[in-house]
């Protein structure tokens, strides 16, 4: 009886969610925060079946306008987003999705959807406008360098899921973990030897081969690349001991 009532319960929770939504030709526009970093990842529409597979699933649907039909986010890049929160703005015309997301959110590979920023304002002087861009293209810069690791994040991911025969990559996977951890360790020997030899050319080739496989074993052990950098960005983050 208790099993029963709670799903009436979030039946109706449900139908009262949807009925304080102001629906736009049948959409609203949800806007995808990442719930540690509160950056914002993307905007994109749900429809009522949409918000329901999301509170059912516990990730995010969506409605795409373009090939109107339903589509789960990361279904097939492996870059799901599993939700924390979802929040209705004031006037209900827009959600807020904070997720933890397992993966880059753009389909560029880019962490965030929004990573082409405008300068130049019209309030900001000479002087700002200048020190404001040069910190811009710095920063777009410094994003940019690091997409090839999401896109071969992405990569891996799809390789683990579908095991095309003949790829590498399927091969690590289909022999597992000890196999994967064998080869970071020869990668790491080969990375010490060329640095040793002060062969950079070597070592351009040995690192790139050790940064993979480490890449293979994240997704193995389904730890997400993003914990890294976020675990980067703390330690980066705490004060300095005199």
């Amino acid at each position: 009886m208790t099993n029963v009532s709670n799903e009436i319960k979030e039946q109706l929770s449900l139908e009262q969610v949807v009925e304080h939504i102001r629906w736009s030709d049948g959409l609203v526009p949800a806007i995808v925060q990442d719930a540690e970093t509160r950056q914002v990842l993307m905007m994109a529409y749900m429809n009522r079946e949409s918000l329901k597979l999301s509170l059912e699933s516990g990730e995010t649907w969506f409605w795409s306008r373009s090939r109107q039909e339903l589509w789960h986010k990361g279904a097939t890049s492996g870059n799901v987003q599993t939700i924390t929160s979802l929040k209705y703005d004031c006037d209900g015309d827009t959600l807020l999705v904070e997720v933890k997301p397992n993966g880059p959110a753009c389909h560029t590979g880019a962490v965030t959807c929004f990573h082409n920023e405008i300068v130049g304002l019209p309030e900001q002087s000479a002087d700002q406008a200048s020190g404001d861009s040069i910190a811009t293209t710095a920063s777009a810069s410094s994003e940019s360098r690091f997409e090839v690791l999401a896109e071969l994040e992405s990569v891996i991911a799809e390789r683990e899921r579908e095991r095309p025969e003949g790829a590498y990559t399927t091969y690590l996977f289909d022999k597992g973990v000890d196999k994967i951890l064998k080869k970071i360790g020869e990668e790491a020997s080969e990375t010490i030897i060329a640095a040793k030899n002060k062969d950079n050319d070597e070592l351009r080739l040995e690192v790139s081969d050790l940064m993979y496989h480490l890449l293979v074993l994240l997704q193995e052990r389904k730890l997400p690349l993003d914990d890294i950098m976020s675990e980067l960005s703390r330690r980066h983050e705490r004060p300095r001991r005199d």
